[in-house]
C-alpha cells in the first residue's frame, strides 16, 4: 500500500522535478505538471499518453483508472494509492515523468548554424559571423 508521503518522496527524487500548489491539489512538474496529489491523499492523477494509459489501466484496473472527462482523454489517470505498491507508484511516476526539453544552448547553437539572428534577453539581437574562407 503506498501513501502519499511514499508519492511526494519518490517524485521529488526524480531530476527537475518541483511540488507546488494547483488548484485544492499538490502539483509535481518538470516544465509541466506531470502528476497531482489529492487533498485528502487517496488518489493521485498522472499524465500518461493515450496508449500507456490503456496499458495501465489494462494491467491493473483495481489500480489505475482514467479520468472520465476530456482530461482522460488527454491521458490523465487515476492512480488509487491504497491499492497500489510503492514498486508500481514508482513505475507509473517515471512513466509520466516528461521528456526533457531541449536547452535554450541547443537552440542558439543551432540558430547559429542556420545564420540566423539569435535574440538574447529583451531587444537584444546577436547575429552570427560567417566562418572567414581561406
Amino acid at each position: 500500500m503506498a501513501t502519499q508521503s511514499d508519492l511526494r518522496r519518490l517524485a521529488l527524487a526524480l531530476p527537475g522535478t518541483s511540488e507546488a500548489p494547483h488548484v485544492d491539489r499538490r502539483a509535481f512538474k518538470v516544465h509541466r505538471i506531470y502528476a497531482t496529489l489529492a487533498a485528502d491523499g487517496a488518489t493521485a492523477n498522472l499524465k500518461f499518453t493515450p496508449d500507456e494509459q490503456s496499458l495501465k489501466c489494462m494491467v491493473a484496473p483495481e489500480v489505475f483508472a482514467p479520468l472520465d472527462n476530456a482530461w482522460g482523454r488527454q491521458g490523465w489517470t487515476t492512480l488509487t494509492l491504497a491499492a497500489a505498491t510503492e514498486a508500481d507508484l514508482a513505475a507509473a511516476l517515471a512513466m509520466a515523468l516528461p521528456t526533457p526539453l531541449p536547452s535554450q544552448a541547443a537552440n542558439a547553437s543551432q540558430l547559429c548554424r542556420d545564420w540566423r539572428a539569435i535574440r538574447i534577453g529583451v531587444g537584444r539581437w546577436v547575429y552570427p559571423v560567417p566562418p572567414r574562407r581561406t
